[in-house]
């Protein structure tokens, strides 16, 4: 059984930023606005953060949509402290389908969804890799329903691969995703009720 505290693990690298007095670039995968807000806020005094919108698995396109535009805004409402910029990747729900296929009836938090997460954390960790960032990272792991194990996991394993070094976290911890809920209403985001993929709306 996984016992690392990735929390304390952030904690200590962004110590170590701050001694060093440097200013790293993050590529950081965003699932939607509400989960980001609190991760940018949190991220935004230790980081030069390029946010990178890629979810394939959302349905329909329309929800899609709705998606990437209140991220969008979320970005140009927000204060930073260091630069935040947004990348919207390609929406391409062919690719979701094809990683998803033999996985259909799997239940919600199960082999599909880590097919779904690893499918996000490749693209970022390949144009963190492409855009020269020093760090990749998602906001998946805010989630209560995201074990950040499985997250981290999956993430450390394309830092080898893409040698591009992952931010450990779990961004729950420490009223994270408290904290998320209360800027979702201050900054009066959408907040959708499924997760995003087809198969997941009535779960």
């Amino acid at each position: 059984m996984n016992q690392r505290n990735y929390q304390r693990e952030l904690e200590r690298l962004l110590d170590k930023l701050e001694r060093e007095q440097r200013v790293p670039r993050l590529l950081l995968h965003s699932c939607c606005a509400p989960c980001s807000s609190y991760v940018l806020e949190y991220l935004t005094g230790y980081f030069d953060i390029t946010l990178l919108y890629y979810n394939p698995n959302i349905y329909p396109p329309s929800e899609y949509d709705a998606r990437v535009q209140e991220q969008a805004g979320l970005v140009e409402r927000m204060p930073f402290v260091h630069s935040v910029s947004m990348v919207k990747g390609e929406y391409a729900p062919e690719e979701f389908f094809r990683e998803a296929r033999g996985l259909e009836r799997e239940p919600e938090g199960g082999a599909r969804c880590e097919k779904c997460y690893e499918l996000r954390l490749r693209q970022a960790a390949r144009m963190a890799k492409e855009t020269g960032c020093d760090f990749f990272a998602t906001t998946l792991s805010i989630s209560p329903l995201k074990p950040a194990g499985r997250l981290n996991d999956i993430g450390e394993r394309l830092a080898e691969e893409y040698q591009v070094a992952y931010l450990p976290s779990d961004f729950k911890k420490k009223n994270g995703y408290k904290r998320s809920v209360e800027l979702s209403a201050e900054y009066g985001l959408y907040r959708q009720n499924y997760c995003g993929c087809i198969y997941s709306i009535h779960t």
